[in-house]
């Protein structure tokens, strides 16, 4: 049976909130977090507005400073925003100073509104997704080999150094479902896959495709960690349960929501990623759902 644990997607922003006010909340939930969730996980997305907001890896490294027993990971960073190479140094400088504690999760970028803020080129999807499978090989060649020499579509890099290389491997996570380019380059590349806000069933249709892709490029899929991420809304009181018209939410009372939860693990799913909308809905979730250590549900307390 597979064996699960949690990671906790931390709050990117919140219109009216402060900065302080922002990482006040955030801190507040970590430290509500049990045994059984072993992940911090931030956004990539550089402006709501006018609104305060979190830059990924800055926040994350300076998270997993003050609270050394979680790994964390960007869910997913925008190929796009940084330079490659640079991510790649960025990403191994990181993995050293937390001891090995870094999950990079990568996406081909999508928010055309942010890339003209910040001035960045909005290629074509065709040409993101090349530029995406491009870091990967250029980030996977600069943690292995030095120095590293890669000619790609989109990216090069030529005698680059990237010292010290992860003494621990950098599990890469690919997101998204996209059944043509998206999964091929999971099945190609990923250690991790996430899907998010969608129904059991819709998820099992991405992973035949998923699995699919993996026998054509010749891939053990069972390589690849199943992870799931969604908003948690959990209560006794009905009226207390919140959804959502477009995105599927993990909601209902802590016996729904882990009998939810018990039909992604049977797909595979072992690791859940939660947004969470108050620090009731956490506490109610850590006290009556999550199980107190990273086992299966057959172990989950039930009220």
């Amino acid at each position: 049976m597979v064996q699960v644990d949690f990671g906790l997607m931390l709050r990117p922003t919140n219109a009216g909130d402060s900065f302080n006010d922002l990482m006040s909340y955030n801190r507040q939930c970590i430290e509500a977090l049990s045994p059984a969730f072993t992940t911090l996980w931030l956004e990539d997305h550089l402006q709501v507005g006018g609104n305060d907001h979190l830059e990924a890896l800055t926040t994350l490294t300076y998270l997993a400073a003050q609270y050394p027993r979680f790994h964390i990971g960007t869910l997913v960073l925008a190929q796009s925003y940084r330079n490659p190479a640079l991510l790649a140094k960025m990403a191994a400088n990181i993995q050293a100073l937390t001891g090995g504690r870094l999950i990079l999760g990568l996406g081909a970028g999508w928010k055309e509104d942010e890339y003209r803020a910040y001035g960045y080129p909005f290629p074509s999807v065709k040409e993101r997704m090349a530029q995406l499978e491009d870091t990967i090989q250029i980030a996977r060649a600069m943690w292995t080999k030095a120095p590293a020499i890669y000619d790609g579509t989109s990216y090069h890099v030529h005698d680059a150094y990237c010292a010290p290389q992860p003494a621990t491997p950098i599990p890469l996570l690919i997101g998204g479902g996209g059944e043509r380019r998206t999964l091929e380059i999971v099945a190609r590349y990923a250690d991790w896959w996430n899907f998010n806000s969608c129904t059991v069933e819709e998820y099992v249709r991405k992973l035949v495709i998923l699995r699919q892709h993996c026998e054509r490029v010749g891939r053990d899929p069972n390589e690849i960690k199943l992870t799931y991420l969604s908003t948690l809304s959990v209560s006794e009181d009905p009226a207390q349960v919140k959804h959502h018209p477009q995105k599927h939410y993990i909601a209902g009372n802590a016996a729904e929501v882990t009998e939810e939860l018990e039909r992604f693990r049977d797909q595979g799913v072992s690791h859940f990623i939660f947004r969470i909308l108050d620090l009731e809905t956490l506490h109610h979730f850590v006290s009556h759902v999550a199980p107190t250590s990273n086992s299966s549900f057959s172990n989950v307390e039930q009220e």
